[in-house]
């Protein structure tokens, strides 16, 4: 399959994937870490990540170690056809996008996951969800709430290494989430690392699931506010403005 084209947009680095590219990427990831090979990082980005890359010289340590970075966000994708970039609506992918597509891979390929994040208890009830539409995962969850230093963390890595995890997914938030990954990346067996937020959240029914056909047209940000509005408002209303100087670059060298 060909490799993804790499862009630049405001000043973070994406690949330009299909889905079909997206899984090629997750499969040839984990036969390497089962041959014994490092641990591969398939990383997204959207606007709250490229602010922080800006301002966090650990989480743009921490893209540049990614071998594949999605797009996770529709204003991305228009923004660089704004630019005459080849962005389509297609190379946008969420985990609510892709998600019964990997636990079905999951069952069928005899994929571990090893999930770490949520609440004490959500992630459990959230794979017993997948488990009701997948019969024969095989996953783990551990809660995200826990020292990430010292014992604490060293307890949570041995249970990571304890499960031989094909896929580790990690779910507690930008930026906590990719310094961990950061942060432990030497010790951790090889396996595919996904940093996915709270996604598995909306599995336990924590999180109400945007109706996807607001994901195809543009507008499941809209649905997320009108949800969390307080949480939100900040991130989609006020931060995107830390991007004025990214913008002004892109659009010079269009120039």
């Amino acid at each position: 399959m060909d490799a993804p084209q790499r862009l630049r947009l405001l000043g973070g680095e994406v690949d330009l994937m299909s889905q079909d590219q997206l899984f090629d990427r997750f499969e040839r990831a984990i036969s390497n870490a089962r041959s014994g090979g490092a641990a591969t990082i398939v990383a997204n980005h959207n606007l709250h990540s490229l602010k922080l890359i800006a301002h966090d010289r650990e989480m743009a340590r921490f893209y540049a170690r990614a071998e594949a970075v999605q797009i996770d966000s529709m204003p991305l994708v228009a923004w660089g056809r704004l630019l005459g970039r080849p962005t389509e609506p297609a190379h946008r992918h969420t985990y609510l996008d892709w998600r019964d597509r990997f636990w079905r891979s999951a069952a069928g390929k005899g994929w571990r996951v090893f999930h770490l994040g949520c609440a004490p208890g959500v992630g459990e009830a959230a794979l017993d969800a997948v488990r009701t539409r997948h019969p024969g995962v095989e996953a783990t969850s551990h809660h995200g709430f826990f020292n990430s230093e010292g014992e604490e963390n060293a307890a949570v890595v041995h249970a990571i290494t304890e499960a031989r995890p094909d896929i580790l997914m990690v779910g507690m938030g930008m930026p906590r989430q990719e310094r961990w990954i950061l942060d432990n990346l030497d010790v951790l067996p090889p396996c595919l690392i996904l940093p996915i937020g709270g996604a598995l959240a909306y599995e336990a029914g924590v999180v109400s699931t945007a109706p996807r056909w607001t994901g195809r047209l543009g507008v499941e940000w809209l649905w997320r506010f009108a949800t969390e509005p307080h949480r939100l408002f900040h991130r989609y209303f006020i931060e995107p403005w830390a991007l004025a100087p990214q913008a002004l670059a892109d659009l010079r060298r269009r120039a």
